[in-house]
């Protein structure tokens, strides 16, 4: 394809975006600098070749999902974000004292806000944390509630039924097992060896004490779960160019749409539903960008739009999003362990 018909559709994609409207080939003379019968003879071939459309014989013409697979590939270009608009994103998400769930949700709901479409979050963060405290608190008669938080902010509670009572030596001597076994242990790392090994290591205490181990082995594996979070459905009911029955099953099934999001390794990536047989929403686009912990892909963020949307302006308030998790996540790993050398030094 020539350098002409690539600013033809680059213009004809802009032009679109914009108004929602078919364009004509006067619409984009300004920026083209050809003649309207030139143009419109170039957009007759980009027709030809699968890039364009034309909805009637007497309107102009819409970009396909092959123009706009083109546009998002090969002639998008983005501006840089101004500090006006840097301060604006930072203004949206917590820059302190929140946990990670607390960063990446607020991310994902601002960018919800700004896009005027949904977002998905894929969130790989819990099973990347640590161990922070774990108690187990007497409720009743052979009942005990184990409370688990971990470095990501996520807390969890089980009650657990016993066979017997414990002491208060037995509770003592857990207490203890505990916080010299687990706690400031990766999430990931608990397996079924290591619990073996807790179990052993307990001694003549196992029989008593061993069911609260493994109701802590199960807490740590939930949280370590991928989860999937949906924000700004609603956005899309007011969009006039995605269907609202497709949407409704959208709803009913968000985790199935989320599951794109794992596939998504490293970096920025556009999806459109003609790619995937499986979008609940057709003439659709998914746009995802991963962000990191500790220099390990932690999770993705997803926006999901019709196709007709400004890649231009959104994908960098996504990526820009993306990084800032991943420096805010970095900072509250940081400072944790400053917090631990100086508990240490004194």
């Amino acid at each position: 394809m020539d350098d002409r018909k690539l600013r033809i559709l680059t213009a004809v994609v802009d032009e679109y975006i914009m108004t929602g409207e078919p364009v004509g080939s006067k619409a984009i003379m300004g920026v083209v600098k050809a003649s309207s019968a030139t143009i419109r003879n170039e957009m007759a071939e980009l027709e030809k070749q699968g890039y364009l459309e034309q909805p009637h014989t007497s309107a102009g013409r819409v970009p396909t999902y092959l123009g706009y697979r083109l546009y998002v590939d090969q002639l998008l270009k983005t501006d840089p974000l101004s500090d006006d608009e840097k301060e604006m994103l930072n203004s949206m998400i917590p820059q302190t004292g929140a946990t990670d769930d607390e960063i990446i949700k607020d991310a994902s709901l601002a960018l919800a806000q700004l896009t005027q479409c949904a977002t998905v979050v894929a969130n790989a963060t819990p099973k990347f944390s640590v161990i922070s405290r774990v108690e187990v608190v007497p409720t009743g008669k052979r009942m005990y509630v184990i409370l688990m938080i971990t470095s990501s902010g996520a807390i969890k509670n089980k009650v657990c039924r016993l066979e017997f009572d414990l002491t208060h030596e037995q509770l003592d001597f857990f207490s203890q097992f505990i916080r010299e076994n687990l706690e400031g242990v990766e999430v990931e790392a608990l397996s079924d060896e290591l619990l073996q090994r807790l179990e052993t290591a307990l001694g003549t205490y196992m029989t008593v004490l061993s069911p609260l181990v493994s109701e802590i082995m199960k807490m740590s594996r939930e949280i370590g779960h991928e989860e999937y979070s949906v924000s700004g459905e609603m956005n899309l009911l007011a969009r006039p160019d995605v269907d609202r029955s497709e949407i409704m099953t959208f709803l009913d099934n968000k985790k199935e749409f989320a599951d794109f999001l794992g596939t998504s390794f490293g970096g920025l990536h556009v999806m459109f539903s003609h790619e995937k047989d499986s979008f609940v929403i057709s003439n659709s686009s998914l746009i995802t960008s991963s962000f990191s912990k500790d220099g390990r892909q932690a999770g993705t963020l997803g926006l999901i739009g019709p196709m007709r949307i400004d890649y231009a302006k959104y994908i960098p308030y996504l990526e820009y999003f993306t990084n800032k998790i991943t420096q805010l996540l970095s900072e509250d790993t940081d400072d944790t362990e400053d917090s631990d050398d100086s508990d240490k030094e004194q």
